[in-house]
């Protein structure tokens, strides 16, 4: 049997006969519901905790840097912004939010006086903690019932879909401030 758009419940497009020219299209259409669903779930489970994806995104980032719990060798603001592929401005929004909420401390950069070094606090690791919790129990509750060999698979894929679109494109970079979004 066919799909068509008032058969599916998630209001997905007819399925396109494999090989098809519609066929990426699609797969880019069904990767961004699932990745609204996940992020909208996540965002939901993360709320109580007063910490927005973005800035989880940017916990990470800092917990996942090498030598992030020394003063020394804690990441630049300038830094983050390229990890988290932001302008600087938008960086320093959330690290003024994760620092007002006592998850990061600014501290001087020692080689560069006009550069800023963030650093996790304690607090910032157990709220790192509790993010891999939430993802991994979102994770769990949209990818659960897929196989875990089709998991493989689907990473696989999309890991080789990645990999060949950055070597493709361009290194992309912030828009500047005040420059039309």
């Amino acid at each position: 049997m066919t799909t068509t758009p008032t058969d599916d419940p998630a209001g997905a497009s007819p399925t396109p006969p494999v090989g098809s020219p519609d066929t990426a299209a699609e797969l880019a259409d069904t990767m961004t519901r699932a990745i609204k669903r996940i992020r909208r779930r996540t965002s939901e489970r993360l709320e109580p905790y007063g910490i927005t994806p973005g800035q989880g995104r940017a916990l990470r980032a800092l917990a996942h840097a090498p030598g992030c719990e020394l003063p020394d060798r804690a990441m630049r603001l300038s830094d983050l912004a390229d990890r988290l592929h932001i302008a600087p401005r938008s960086a320093t929004t959330v690290v003024d939010a994760l620092e007002e909420a006592g998850l990061v401390e600014r501290s001087p950069d020692p080689a560069d006086r006009r550069a800023v070094r963030i650093l996790l606090t304690e607090a910032g690791q157990a709220a790192v903690e509790r993010i891999g919790q939430v993802r991994h129990e979102v994770a769990q509750e949209y990818f659960g019932r897929v196989s875990p060999a089709d998991q493989e698979v689907l990473l696989r894929v999309l890991r080789s879909a990645e990999a060949d679109y950055a070597a493709a494109m361009p290194p992309r970079r912030p828009a500047s401030p005040g420059a039309a979004r």
